[in-house]
């Protein structure tokens, strides 16, 4: 069939829309009309070509939407279900077993090689093949190829066009507290960035009791609204001279979290030293390829600190984001007051407002 997409050619710093064909979906996989799709700082990543991808290609990996057709072995939906769409795993690897779906054994091959596993791709142009299945969806699209394990189910009184940064973001930023750090009841935390996944760590903190959370954030606006959110303490880098004497006189004993999702080597190092005995890093952020492992050996020995790698939150989505839809449905995770929509074809001016700070949480909104 014929849809229209967001297409990314090498070289080119802005998008194009345009008309690509996409195949009828394979006995394993499920068409879904996309009525809505996040802006994550991962397609810009993967987009600028700083992440080996075949070019040209369609990303996108926050979609939701309705299904409209199902392969012969798809069994858990049907068409006319709503649903968000998420990161793809296979389901049966020791780690998917133990609930570890964001560690699934096969998970680069499955999300960021831009094909199939058979290597097939399933979106071509009038030019060929265009690089696809990105995180088994490449929602970028009015329409998407996905799979079993990418979709949950949407009730139909959720508003399901804002429904697909569950998928990623939201689940990153409020699992990476919630599920990866485990946050105590009580604790201090500071997170690094006040984006989508920040001010989800922000709300995730709130949820699980912490009494102390710290974000810090160059943006007047995200400081401001994480305070909103619950944020106990706002610090403005520009406005810090030490990082570690601006914590210690909000937590004099350091801190027993710290969640960074810039990927700033030199904010790592310093964050290290904000941490109190036991304190733990988490990061999430996409730092420079060689970066090395914050901290000083002796320093992280002797304090017993720890540093963790989060991938997607920890999540497994088909337990963790009907609760944070719980969460949403409480008013305990208000992640709609992040959001900003724009129609599909403003895709270039919404990656300049997300950048400039005019929005935090873009998602598009595919065209009729």
């Amino acid at each position: 069939m014929k849809t229209k997409a967001i297409v990314k050619y090498k070289g080119k710093e802005t998008f194009d829309i345009e008309d690509v064909e996409l195949e009828a979906p394979r006995e394993d996989e499920i068409l879904v009309r996309v009525v809505g799709v996040g802006l994550c700082h991962t397609d810009i990543v993967f987009a600028s070509g700083a992440i080996d991808f075949p070019f040209p290609a369609v990303f996108g990996h926050e979609g939701s939407g309705i299904v409209e057709a199902v392969g012969s072995a798809v069994t858990s939906v049907a068409p006319g279900d709503r649903v968000a769409m998420t990161f793809r795993s296979c389901g049966v690897c020791d780690r998917c077993q133990s609930g570890d779906a964001a560690y699934c054994r096969t998970m680069p091959m499955l999300n960021y090689t831009g094909a199939r596993t058979d290597g097939s791709t399933s979106i071509s142009n009038t030019e060929g093949p265009m690089g696809s299945n990105f995180f088994g969806q490449s929602s970028f699209a009015c329409h998407a190829l996905t799979y079993e394990r990418n979709v949950i189910k949407v009730d139909e009184d959720l508003p399901l066009e804002i429904m697909g940064p569950l998928g990623c973001g939201i689940q990153t930023g409020a699992g990476g507290v919630m599920r990866s750090l485990q946050a105590r009841a009580g604790s201090s935390i500071m997170i690094m960035g006040g984006g989508p996944v920040g001010l989800s760590a922000v709300m995730g903190a709130v949820i699980q009791g912490c009494t102390t959370i710290i974000l810090l954030e160059p943006q007047a606006g995200r400081r401001q609204l994480a305070q909103e959110l619950g944020a106990t303490h706002v610090l403005d880098p520009a406005a810090v001279e030490d990082l570690n004497v601006a914590v210690r006189g909000i937590v004099p004993m350091g801190l027993d979290y710290a969640f960074d999702t810039t990927g700033i080597p030199d904010l790592l190092n310093k964050t290290m030293a904000c941490l109190g005995s036991m304190g733990t890093l988490g990061i999430v952020g996409i730092a420079p390829p060689g970066t090395p492992m914050p901290g000083d050996v002796g320093t992280v020995m002797t304090f017993g600190q720890s540093i963790k790698g989060i991938i997607e939150g920890d999540s497994n989505p088909e337990e963790f984001i009907p609760e944070l839809i719980g969460h949403y449905r409480a008013g305990r995770l208000p992640f709609d007051r992040m959001i900003t929509t724009y129609p599909m074809s403003e895709i270039n001016q919404a990656v300049a407002d997300q950048h400039a700070g005019k929005c935090v949480k873009v998602v598009l909104l595919p065209e009729a």
